[in-house]
């Protein structure tokens, strides 16, 4: 059973989300914020697997709340919900600490496939959206030649785990890593494993902006 928190400041985009994953077996609503202040308490309260966030709130909004969440060590892994696909806040929420993000419109099975996605510690943000969110915030990234900058994590890998991240900041999946580095799947996922334990990354989104942040991969 995946619990969540919903947090949004529109009772009836809370409603809504409620009756979708109290209508779905494998989900459980553990409790709702009305705005990121209120979500920062009661995620310390309940601790719920999973947070949907909204991004934009009166007060302190989901990027302040998402970085006071991971900040204080919360367990709990946070799911992004914007109303525009290249919404000017998402680049920031990711750099808080949030695993992804969808659009509020989203299909119900989308909703629900990637909270279970975040729930298992992945990322929900699909590798062509990551390219893509990440050629438009190319600027926030700082987009110049992809040197490596010197960084003490960078030391921590092999050459294979450099290759890995690199790949992963390109937006590849396991399979297209796996296919060009001529690997099989299963070891992809182990290197992959053990390059985001060592960078401190918390899923492949964290691990991409590490990667344009460090200067090993670079806009399209």
């Amino acid at each position: 059973m995946i619990t969540v928190l919903i947090v949004d400041d529109q009772p009836l985009q809370r409603l809504g989300f409620r009756m979708l994953l109290e209508s779905n077996p494998d989900t459980e609503v553990l409790g709702e914020a009305q705005n990121g202040a209120d979500a920062v308490r009661r995620a310390a309260e309940l601790h719920p697997d999973v947070i949907l966030m909204d991004v934009r709130m009166p007060g302190m909004d989901g990027i302040e709340a998402t970085r006071r969440i991971v900040e204080s060590g919360g367990r709990s892994h946070i799911l992004m919900l914007t109303t525009f696909d290249l919404d000017e806040y998402v680049h920031a929420a990711l750099r808080a600490g949030a695993s992804g993000f969808l659009l509020k419109d989203a299909h119900p099975e989308e909703l629900l496939a990637g909270i279970r996605a975040v729930a298992g510690g992945d990322a929900v943000i699909a590798p062509a959206l990551t390219r893509r969110l990440l050629d438009a915030f190319a600027h926030h990234l700082g987009g110049g030649a992809a040197r490596p900058a010197p960084d003490p994590r960078l030391d921590t890998l092999t050459d294979r785990e450099r290759e890995i991240l690199v790949a992963i900041g390109n937006g590849w999946t396991n399979g297209e890593i796996a296919e060009r580095l001529v690997l099989a799947e299963s070891t992809v996922k182990n290197h992959v494993g053990r390059v985001l334990a060592k960078i401190g990354a918390r899923d492949r989104v964290q691990a991409v902006i590490i990667a344009y942040d460090l200067g090993l991969t670079r806009p399209h």
